[in-house]
């Protein structure tokens, strides 16, 4: 019997093809300013507004100069900046801006610089190149057109938290003053600084806890972070949150997650505990860009006939041996699958719907491939994604995906029965609706993000902002 094993490190992912104009071509953007004074009333008279100052006569050892048209004690600055700023935000940022903390090097920069030896078994550098997207799809464009086949990389999982750091330095809602922020980003490689003392035998809890309580101990330094004790700060966690929560010496992974100055601090994972507020499960996908507009149309004439199978436990896989004609199985046994194979994207093509029980954990990466190649996921546990991604996925279950209950296929279910029974014009408009939140579930690889859409970066953000928002005033853990 053919291994199911799928280490399935790399998932079919879209991305922008090289541009044409050269290596140094950059995208050109228009810029709306709207015609206002900029100097509203202040010594209107003047054709240039100066103010000299002798030092020895100052009344205060430090005194703050304005930079802002708005003061009310101009030249000096009486702080009237911070609320005009937050007056006039930018439409295209309604719950805030961020900013984000210029943490040292060996936080993250250094780490990623020293990928041969994050993992003992093998060099990380390749999954962790191009800001974390990864290497080309190669190998696919006798699969999707070629238009879009350039579009398309072998993304890891746990690369995340590259991926969040060089799209938030280039956010459109990224502020350089941290009193116009309404939440602040931590960019620390939480994952890949522990990954090593993971995977190592007999690394000691303080190697697994090190970078983190050092974090800590940087940001809870830092001014905005204790006038908030933290409730405003959220920080990228490339793996599952089972890995930080560490409650004895002798158990699997770090404490992080359990440490004091923590609390409060909102983490953006892979994976969540569906009981702790200040765990969000992001998107596990890969990357792509304004080609989704010319994939959709491919993705809904592939002609679907099949239900997909990459992993799964031993009665749903007999099920599926068993039916050849509607059923596919891809081997993925021993490593053939762990640099990525144009075989899972083509059988995900093909079918309409693919089989997703828990993976490893609870979540599998499986299903942000299943999804973006447009077929329809099936579920047996509802950790699996219903409390999981409700940031990024439809709040109707059944408008996107089919529900079967793992003790009801135990009991003797069929598979195929459940799915026979939809009709095709529900078949239809459940793919229509994955396709429809393909954006959510991608990250783009332009640092801008793609146009006019917002994609996974996206919504992990501006939900943290909105949420920041919301809770202003109310009660937070100190």
């Amino acid at each position: 019997m053919a291994s199911l094993l799928c280490n399935v490190y790399a998932g079919a992912s879209f991305g922008r093809p090289a541009s044409s104009g050269g290596a140094g071509a950059k995208p050109r953007r228009m810029v709306a300013v709207r015609a206002e004074a900029i100097n509203p009333d202040i010594r209107k008279t003047e054709d240039k507004v100066v103010d000299s100052v002798v030092v020895t006569e100052l009344a205060k050892s430090l005194t703050a100069y304005c930079r802002c048209w708005r003061s009310g004690t101009f030249p000096l600055c009486d702080g009237s900046h911070v609320k005009h700023n937050k007056a006039t935000i930018n439409e295209n940022c309604p719950y805030g801006k961020v900013y984000v903390y210029n943490l040292p090097p060996l936080f993250n920069t250094e780490i990623v610089k020293n990928c041969h030896n994050i993992n003992p078994w093998s060099s990380r550098c390749d999954a962790l190149s191009n800001s974390g997207f990864g290497k080309s799809a190669d190998g696919i464009s006798g699969i999707v057109p070629e238009k879009i086949a350039g579009a398309w990389f072998w993304t890891d999982q746990f690369s995340l938290e590259i991926i969040y750091h060089n799209r938030i330095l280039n956010y459109r809602c990224r502020t350089l003053e941290p009193e116009s922020a309404t939440a602040f980003y931590i960019p620390f490689y939480t994952g890949l600084a522990v990954e090593r003392f993971l995977f190592t035998k007999n690394s000691t809890t303080e190697e697994r806890d090190r970078h983190c309580t050092m974090m800590l101990n940087w940001v809870s330094d830092q001014p905005f972070f204790n006038k908030s004790h933290g409730w405003d700060h959220f920080i990228t966690v490339g793996r599952i949150s089972w890995d930080f929560r560490r409650s004895k010496d002798e158990d699997w992974g770090s404490s992080c997650i359990y440490m004091p100055k923590m609390r409060n601090i909102t983490r953006l994972l892979i994976e969540k505990n569906p009981w702790d507020y200040f765990d969000v499960a992001t998107s596990k996908s890969g990357k792509i860009s304004s080609e989704i507009a010319n994939a959709a149309p491919f993705l809904l004439r592939r002609s679907n006939t099949r239900v997909y199978k990459e992993r799964f436990q031993g009665i749903l896989l007999n099920q599926c041996y068993s039916e050849p004609g509607s059923c596919r199985v891809v081997d993925c046994g021993g490593s053939k699958c762990a640099n990525g194979t144009s075989a899972i994207l083509e059988t995900f093509l093909d079918s309409d719907f693919c089989l997703q029980p828990r993976g490893d954990s609870f979540t599998r990466r499986s299903i942000f491939d299943c999804m973006v190649a447009g077929s329809v996921p099936v579920f047996f546990w509802h950790r699996t994604a219903y409390l999981q991604y409700e940031w990024f996925l439809p709040g109707e279950p059944e408008s996107y995906s089919v529900f079967i209950d793992r003790n009801e296929v135990k009991n003797g279910t069929s598979i195929k029965s459940v799915l026979e029974k939809i009709s095709k014009e529900k078949v239809k408009s459940m793919r229509e609706k994955v396709i429809e939140y393909i954006p959510k579930i991608i990250y783009s690889n332009s640092i801008h993000g793609l146009e006019g859409i917002g994609d996974a970066f996206d919504v992990a953000v501006e939900g943290f902002l909105r949420r920041v928002k919301e809770q202003e005033g109310g009660y937070k853990w100190k």
